[in-house]
């Protein structure tokens, strides 16, 4: 309890929180690294997605290659990228690591989302002379939204979790609390940064749940 005592008075210090140091600048860090790598993992798995999901071919091997790239930890990537040319972009390392780690759930879920959709309506959508670019965007897209959107919570639940490696690549972020907490044996300070990451992590799902609930409810409904 001593520990758990500490470390709640360490966070709710207010002056643990002004400074380049301070908690609050470490937390905008983690949401910018984690923004930035959500929407890169978007911009890259998302549009592979839904066009193979569309056509409905060459989706499994996509998704069975994305899948295999869970195997490789992380960390062990980041490694390697630090070991690379890469590792001179500053933060360039981390965010391609973390972007790799971000896209299976993004891929797998579009692409099962865009498959699910019940296929009577597609033919129906054709039937009544709709192109492939009205029939992805004004019939599949929005009826595979709500497992689309599945994916990107997981993935963006999952960035906050990890996002604390960048600290180990010199980055900012929440991981330097943790970090600094291990240099100065400081076990409440490591249980501090712990429980930051923990609460964002809630707060992001939570911040998805919300909009869930505030979706249309054909968006609900075709879940």
């Amino acid at each position: 309890m001593t520990t758990l005592t500490d470390a709640w008075h360490s966070l709710t210090d207010p002056a643990h929180w002004p400074g380049d140091d301070g908690i609050g600048h470490r937390l905008v860090q983690h949401l910018v690294l984690t923004v930035v790598c959500l929407a890169v993992s978007c911009l890259i798995a998302l549009p592979v997605a839904l066009v193979l999901g569309h056509l409905g071919k060459g989706g499994a091997l996509a998704v069975n290659i994305s899948n295999a790239g869970r195997a490789i930890p992380t960390f062990a990537v980041l490694v390697l990228l630090l070991l690379t040319p890469v590792g001179n972009w500053g933060e360039g390392p981390t965010v391609v690591a973390l972007v790799l780690f971000a896209v299976p759930p993004l891929l797998t879920n579009a692409y099962v989302g865009m498959r699910e959709v019940d296929r009577d309506v597609v033919r129906a959508a054709r039937g009544m002379g709709m192109t492939g670019r009205q029939m992805l965007f004004r019939v599949e897209l929005p009826l595979a939204l709500p497992i689309i959107m599945n994916g990107v919570r997981i993935a963006a639940v999952q960035l906050v979790a990890t996002a604390t490696i960048a600290a180990l690549a010199g980055g900012g972020g929440l991981g330097r609390i943790i970090t600094a907490g291990f240099n100065l044996a400081s076990t409440p300070q490591v249980v501090a940064g712990a429980i930051l990451v923990a609460v964002f992590a809630l707060i992001v799902e939570g911040i998805f749940e919300t909009a869930e609930r505030l979706a249309p409810h054909w968006a609900r409904s075709a879940r």
